[in-house]
């Protein structure tokens, strides 16, 4: 038996929540001690988690209600439901990411998108409901930022932070036979450092971030990859032992 203090604690919900579900019938205590007490089973445990799926996936507590008051509500049938739209999800949400990081380095100069490319990840039908998940995701002022200095430099100053770039990228691509910790690939990788603070002031996090995105995101691997195949993984590792020696 659990009280709701240890059910609380164990959902990572508040008492109150708990409160509120007794009291509109969705979580009803297993028992309530003479002191008024209540007491929650295992079963509690599973319905409560149930509960929550649902409230992951939008649904209201009425409709949760109606659903698992159902009497052929299944409960095993449902938690592969609910793997399956979480899952559904997950690609949505990983999919955004990648449109996210792919239009600030587009507003930057760094990659081309058409423009359907733009929107990947949208769709008519869920366009509004992510919106909200997307600027959670989305560092506007990191990006606003990158926007303005970009456009402050001029059209000459642009095509030679360019030029930079893929001359970094071949340099790299002449060293791909050596290992990713060897001195000279690390001091071309110091000044692929460099040239990313013409766009902003990167962390540690975002340069390793960005060896990740580099075989992650398609359009960034194309880009890249068409100096030399192989220069996505290199420049991830390379980036890797950096990020890892600056602590």
């Amino acid at each position: 038996m659990y009280t709701v203090k240890q059910l609380s604690r164990l959902a990572g919900v508040t008492v109150r929540t708990l409160h509120y579900y007794d009291e509109i019938g969705l979580l009803v205590p297993s028992s309530v001690s003479d002191n008024g007490y209540r007491h929650y089973t295992d079963e509690s445990l599973l319905r409560l988690q149930q509960i929550l799926f649902f409230r992951e996936l939008d649904f209201s507590l009425t409709e949760i209600k109606m659903i698992m008051e159902q009497p052929e509500f299944d409960l095993l049938a449902a938690l592969h439901q609910h793997r399956q739209a979480l899952h559904d999800r997950m690609k949505r949400l990983r999919t955004l990411i990648q449109t996210v990081d792919s239009t600030i380095f587009h507003l930057t100069g760094e990659v081309e998108m058409s423009k359907k490319q733009l929107f990947a990840g949208f769709s008519a039908e869920e366009e509004q409901r992510y919106a909200d998940e997307a600027r959670q995701l989305y560092d506007e002022k990191t990006v606003n930022e990158s926007y303005q200095l970009w456009n402050s430099y001029s059209a000459a100053k642009k095509d030679q932070i360019k030029a930079e770039g893929l001359a970094i990228y071949t340099d790299l691509a002449d060293l791909i036979a050596r290992a990713p910790a060897d001195p000279d690939v690390q001091q071309v990788i110091v000044r692929w450092h460099q040239h990313i603070r013409y766009f902003y002031e990167p962390t540690v996090e975002i340069l390793r971030g960005l060896g990740q995105l580099y075989v992650e995101n398609p359009d960034f691997t194309r880009s890249i990859g068409a100096v030399h195949p192989d220069l996505p993984e290199f420049m991830r590792q390379a980036i890797t032992v950096y990020c890892d020696n600056l602590g």
